[in-house]
């Protein structure tokens, strides 16, 4: 078990290494002046942009400059911002909306998403299976931005259901419509996995050996289809937990919501680049570490998996 424990780490460490770097030099070798449209229509001098670019180190060679920032990240520094303000303090103030509409999306994925797979799993080849299946297909279709604006125009503006943006009426009345946008994708993955999942167990020998000794249907559905049909869902549920606190992006512009996806947005619009890199780096340490975590639980269920 240690030694699939540190071969993960391992791994993952190599993949954090490799993809902040490749992020890092994208940013920070963009065309374009970031210090010098500091000033916008008012150009800094000369001599202060010199100084600013010495203070953030912009005048070392890129591959300086991102050891320097590993180092800091060892410390808890995700760096500041050229307005001189810690990158990890302005996404202190935005964690609880993303991570408010991120739990709100997650739950109806896990309540809904896994409701209708049992159900249509049960219902193989029916009507409703049919009607759900074309369902998740369109769901996955559809881009999210063009979800999100258009449940803003006819639930916001049109029906007059919920707030069409801001986060000034709570929750759940400002952050249930882009929960439910963002959480659409994943909705219809965990539908058609649940479901697949539960028509295969109910396929199983041990499914007709219990019908054939007359236990009860529920019983059947309840305890032994449930319990073996629901572990590669709570695998993607765990690592979509990840996606939906870094996925926020899209969503939180169009809802204007002050999270932490719209301070990335931001963050791109202005050329702020210790900031893209600050909330990047942190997005891709949730993610691996939310990696790890599935990795270890499912290496606990099937023990197969330490020797792969």
């Amino acid at each position: 078990m240690i030694r699939f424990v540190g071969r993960r780490v391992l791994e993952l460490a190599i993949v954090f290494v490799g993809v902040t770097f490749i992020i890092y030099v994208m940013v920070f070798t963009l065309p374009g002046d970031p210090i010098a449209a500091l000033g916008r229509d008012r150009p800094l001098p000369e001599a202060v942009q010199a100084q600013l670019r010495a203070q953030y180190h912009l005048d070392e060679p890129v591959w300086l400059q991102y050891l320097r920032y590993v180092g800091g990240l060892f410390a808890g520094d995700l760096g500041t911002g050229f307005d001189g303000r810690p990158v990890g303090d302005r996404m202190a103030a935005r964690w609880p909306v993303t991570i408010t509409l991120a739990l709100t999306a997650w739950a109806i994925e896990v309540v809904i998403g896994v409701l209708l797979g049992l159900v249509t799993g049960l219902r193989n080849g029916g009507l409703l299976d049919r009607t759900v299946l074309v369902g998740t297909i369109l769901a996955t279709s559809i881009p999210v931005f063009v979800l999100g604006v258009t449940a803003q125009l006819v639930f916001g503006l049109q029906l007059g259901w919920f707030p069409i943006a801001g986060t000034s009426a709570g929750w759940p009345s400002a952050y249930l419509l882009p929960a439910i946008v963002i959480a659409l994708f994943g909705l219809a993955s965990v539908t058609r996995l649940m479901r697949g999942s539960v028509v295969d167990t109910m396929r199983s020998d041990f499914v007709r050996t219990l019908t054939a000794k007359g236990m009860p249907r529920r019983n059947i559905v309840g305890v032994h289809v449930m319990r073996n049909s629901v572990a590669p869902v709570l695998t993607f549920l765990a690592i979509d937990l990840g996606y939906l606190l870094g996925g926020t992006v899209v969503i939180e512009a169009i809802f204007n919501l002050p999270g932490i996806g719209a301070l990335l947005f931001d963050a791109i619009k202005t050329h702020e680049g210790p900031t893209v890199v600050g909330v990047a780096t942190a997005l891709i340490l949730i993610f691996l570490a939310t990696s790890v975590l599935v990795d270890l639980v499912n290496s606990l269920l099937d023990p197969r998996i330490r020797h792969e």
